[in-house]
């Protein structure tokens, strides 16, 4: 683990009582599949976009714009899904003592055009064990 506070990347969690695979597949190698299936009784689909993160807000408006070109059917089952989150994933570690990681006005606009949420997921720094000696 980095002691200092970093950005891994965005998730976007979908939960949907239709099957989200044609949305999926319709994704094709844009877009990384964590899981997509059956999940506490709904369907759901985990994923991440292919290519390299730079930022949590250039990730987002990647995934904004897959999901904008989506042909009718797939967007269909987008806008039906219960639950559409961008979830940022923050690695908690001990320095800085604050970070800022901005989402741009435009960004949250598209975001909000698409129905969808932004979620920030922090993960506390892990423990550091002395090797056994």
């Amino acid at each position: 683990m980095s002691p200092t506070t970093q950005f891994p990347n965005v998730d976007l969690d979908i939960y949907s009582k239709h099957d989200l695979q044609p949305l999926v597949k319709c994704l094709g190698r844009r877009a990384l599949v964590l899981y997509a299936g059956r999940e506490r009784g709904k369907f759901s689909a985990h994923l991440e976009v292919a290519k390299r993160a730079l930022n949590a807000d250039s990730t987002i408006r990647a995934f904004c714009e897959l999901i904008e070109q989506l042909p009718k059917p797939e967007r269909t089952l987008w806008n039906a899904a219960a639950v559409r989150s961008f979830s940022i994933g923050i690695q908690a570690g001990s320095r800085p003592s604050s970070r800022d990681f901005a989402i741009r006005p435009e960004t949250v606009r598209a975001v909000s055009a698409l129905g969808a949420e932004i979620v920030i997921t922090i993960y506390a720094p892990e423990n550091r064990r002395a090797s056994p000696e």
